[in-house]
């Protein structure tokens, strides 16, 4: 059974402009299929090699894959959609497969433009993918797909979902395979080291309006700090791993874990840096472990600190004061940590002095980095829907954070750009001649210095903020400039869904209004709360071996 997993090829010129990211769920889901008995595994990196169709289409026929799975986020729907119509091109009897967080909840709409897709995995995909490929090698396949749960697929036109597959209730039970990666192309351009994703907990408490996280992953769950510094520990060993960024969407959530993460990183003495993104609240709650976090290897912290034209609306379900935004900024500063200020803009009610206050915010609580992301709303989220006739756009491919997705009322989106812009100039230039070059010796200098040389790389090549794409030189090309947004992609029909987005904290009345997270909000909540959300592993019998895990847990 030859089972090939390929990452589509997109770019944006977001995050990437950093360096290259390795996918990580090509490891979890390879490190789950070998645990259940398939070690016929490659991975062809079409993203990170930037391969055209043809070399994504002969790497197929040379491998000639009984089963071959891709991810998609948003943006890249149409890539993944594509690199698996060229499998059925190549040969119409192997299986195709799709998961992740965009296939998961628009799979009507996937399968109704893609109906060679066989199967969407819905959901988290260790489990559900060993079962689908147990099914195809059996010979049971397509006959008995319905019996596998957590699928989507259609028959004649019509689609149809199986139930919801149980959440991987034992994540330490995972053991990912990080040597199918080619660790060669994962460079980490601000330390010149190579760069890891991994995750120490799935899921969130907080259940934002604009967030898809909560939904996808259910159940807020969290590994053994020590069996996340085993899994770190590999991959510096291993794969001479030198920085990473811990996946999670607010890692800190649960203090308790989070000090006895670092604490086991500080008694390994591994020397690897590493960054987060985490909410300001936590910073505050925090103040008194920072230093150890540092000691710990933390250098890089990123914060949703919002602000300016959000903070008007109470649509995020955000009350991040100013002061405390400024006051985490200082804290982690005074701690030795590096911190990146997120901004969203381009919401409707954007205007040219929201836009210029984001940039006297990030002047005055001096951030080392500060990031303008555009506001995109997903799809699949409350807020999508509530927004209504204000979606214009419904181009998935441009929902990437750097495309303006909504026009803001007081501007058109080339001169939102053009602001934008401004705004990054300025700061930077100002970070380039007065801050970087004098900020002390050792890890912290290097590593502003670093930054400064993935922007100005980025910049030179014209991929930052996919520039070069659209036609956008400066505020003299504004004219110019031209997203190329699909007009053939128009708004799909809500409805018929079956996805159980359940939460692991029961949430009534006016509580939801109330809860906020990754980066700010008021409500703050305790370990004895945090304690009671998290889902404990199951008591497995002595006997019981990894590969049977998942039987045990269903």
């Amino acid at each position: 059974m030859r089972i090939l997993f390929i990452h589509p090829n997109y770019h944006s010129g977001g995050a990437e402009i950093a360096g290259n990211w390795p996918p990580a769920w090509v490891a979890y889901l390879t490190g789950a299929l070998k645990t259940a008995g398939f070690t016929e595994v490659r991975f062809v990196d079409a993203m990170t090699n930037d391969l055209s169709e043809e070399q994504v289409r002969a790497a197929i026929v040379a491998y000639r894959p009984d089963i071959v799975g891709c991810t998609a986020i948003t943006p890249s729907i149409y890539k993944a959609q594509r690199l698996l119509e060229i499998v059925k091109e190549v040969d119409p009897k192997i299986v195709t497969v799709l998961g992740g967080v965009h296939a998961t909840f628009m799979y009507q709409q996937v399968l109704g433009e893609a109906p060679w897709i066989d199967a969407i995995v819905r959901g988290e995909g260790e489990e559900i993918v060993v079962d689908l490929v147990r099914t195809v090698d059996e010979g049971r396949w397509p006959e008995e797909r319905g019996k596998v749960k957590g699928l989507a697929y259609a028959v004649d036109g019509k689609i149809i979902a199986t139930p919801a597959a149980p959440t991987v209730k034992d994540l330490d039970a995972i053991t990912p395979d990080w040597g199918v990666l080619e660790w060669d192309k994962y460079n980490y351009i601000p330390l010149n080291k190579r760069v890891a994703i991994p995750n120490m907990a799935r899921g969130c408490p907080y259940t934002c309006s604009f967030c898809s996280q909560w939904k996808f992953w259910r159940d807020y769950r969290i590994r053994d700090p020590k069996k996340v510094v085993d899994e770190i520990e590999t991959l510096v060993r291993d794969h001479d791993v030198g920085f990473f960024i811990l996946a999670d969407e607010e890692p800190t959530i649960n203090r308790k874990k989070f000090i006895a993460f670092c604490e086991e990183l500080i008694e390994r003495d591994l020397g690897i840096l590493w960054g987060i993104n985490t909410r300001v609240t936590d910073i505050l709650r925090d103040e008194d472990v920072l230093p150890l976090y540092r000691k710990a290897g933390l250098i890089h912290v990123s914060l949703g600190t919002e602000a300016a034209a959000q903070l008007k609306l109470d649509r995020f379900n955000k009350e991040t004061t100013v002061a405390d935004n400024k006051r985490a900024i200082g804290l982690l500063r005074d701690a030795g940590i590096l911190t990146e200020a997120q901004f969203i803009v381009g919401l409707e009610n954007e205007t040219a002095e929201t836009l210029e206050e984001t940039y006297q915010m990030a002047r005055d609580w001096k951030p080392d980095l500060a990031n303008w992301a555009m506001y995109t709303p997903w799809p699949f989220t409350d807020l999508f829907r509530e927004l209504g006739d204000k979606v214009e756009i419904f181009d998935y491919e441009k929902y990437n954070f750097v495309t303006p997705i909504i026009k803001p009322a007081a501007m058109d989106r080339a001169e939102l750009l053009d602001r934008v812009m401004h705004n990054y100039r300025r700061f930077y230039m100002h970070k380039a001649l007065f801050s970087y070059p004098w900020a002390g010796s050792g890890e912290r200098r290097r590593y502003l210095l670093g930054c400064l040389k993935a922007f100005l790389k980025a910049g030179f090549e014209r991929k930052f903020y996919d520039l070069g794409k659209v036609n956008y030189w400066g505020p003299q090309s504004k004219k110019k400039v031209d997203f190329h947004f699909d007009p053939k992609r128009t708004r799909v029909a809500e409805g018929g869904t079956d996805w159980k987005a359940k939460h692991s904290r029961k949430i009534k009345g006016d509580v939801q209004a109330q809860i906020m997270a990754c980066g700010g909000g008021k409500e703050q909540l305790d370990q004895a709360e945090i304690d009671a959300l998290t889902v404990a592993p199951p008591t497995l019998p002595k006997t019981v071996g990894k590969a049977s895990v998942k039987v045990m847990i269903e």
